[in-house]
């Protein structure tokens, strides 16, 4: 976030990228996983985790019980403009978007 001056959005994307991998290394059996920021126009930061699993992440209902775990990709939503999940032939990644308020 630095090299590109929003150090507004360092805590929010600290935050996103332990979700997401932790997210993957709970959810699905992979040994490798990579992480992926990027910034895909003037308004977002992307940040990414890929890894070899094709099983979509799956948000809790509000119902469950959320007090040990099963929290993480509604800390996504809340947190990310957007998120989402793209496949791919061998695996995944699940992303989610900050709002750079500095380039609206």
């Amino acid at each position: 976030m630095a090299a590109w001056h929003l150090d507004d959005l360092t805590d929010s994307g600290a935050l996103l990228v332990t979700e997401l991998v932790a997210n993957a290394v709970k959810h699905t059996n992979t040994r490798n996983i990579r992480v992926a920021v990027s910034r895909p126009s003037a308004r977002f930061v992307r940040i990414g985790v890929v890894d070899k699993a094709r099983a979509l992440p799956q948000m809790v209902k509000p119902g469950d019980d959320l007090l040990t775990s099963g929290r993480g990709l509604l800390l996504i939503d809340a947190l990310a403009e957007r998120w989402g999940t793209d496949m791919y032939r061998w695996g995944k990644q699940v992303w989610a978007e900050l709002l750079s308020e500095s380039a609206v």
